[in-house]
């Protein structure tokens, strides 16, 4: 499922760019494939209890990686923070970061409530000292 809705994601992109450089039909056929993506984002960013420990940010992926079997998750990305250039606007003092797509607030909503999830936030809740979360609809 994650990668089919990469696989999805990145050549929606680059149609999208070559999409800019055309016009008419062309156009046309990219926004149609962009309208099929989901439209609802919800970024997770964790701190860990023990910032320090490989093992504990090994556990977490481990339970976010379950999650993957919620049917209204249509793609998940898990990651740690980039060696990016340090700015002023950048935050990379979190571990681990997920980040999940779902068609829409519904989908969203029933994930929330759903067995998998609750069970995730009980078995792995003890891993971690915060929790921010982002979530954004697609305009």
């Amino acid at each position: 499922m994650a990668d089919t809705s990469r696989r999805r994601f990145l050549s929606t992109t680059a149609v999208l760019g070559a999409a800019s450089l055309l016009s008419g039909k062309a156009k046309a056929g990219a926004q149609q494939i962009c309208s099929q993506l989901p439209k609802l984002t919800h970024q997770v960013f964790f701190w860990l209890k023990n910032p320090d420990s490989i093992e504990d940010r090994d556990k977490l992926v481990e339970g976010l990686n379950d999650l993957r079997r919620i049917e209204s998750i249509r793609g998940l990305q898990i990651g740690v923070p980039a060696s990016t250039e340090k700015r002023e606007v950048v935050d990379n003092s979190y571990q681990v970061s997920e980040t999940m797509f779902f068609d829409n607030t519904e989908g969203q909503n029933s994930y929330q409530v759903h067995p998998l999830h609750q069970e995730f936030v009980e078995q792995y809740s003890h891993l971690w000292a915060k929790v921010v979360v982002y979530d954004s609809i697609t305009l």
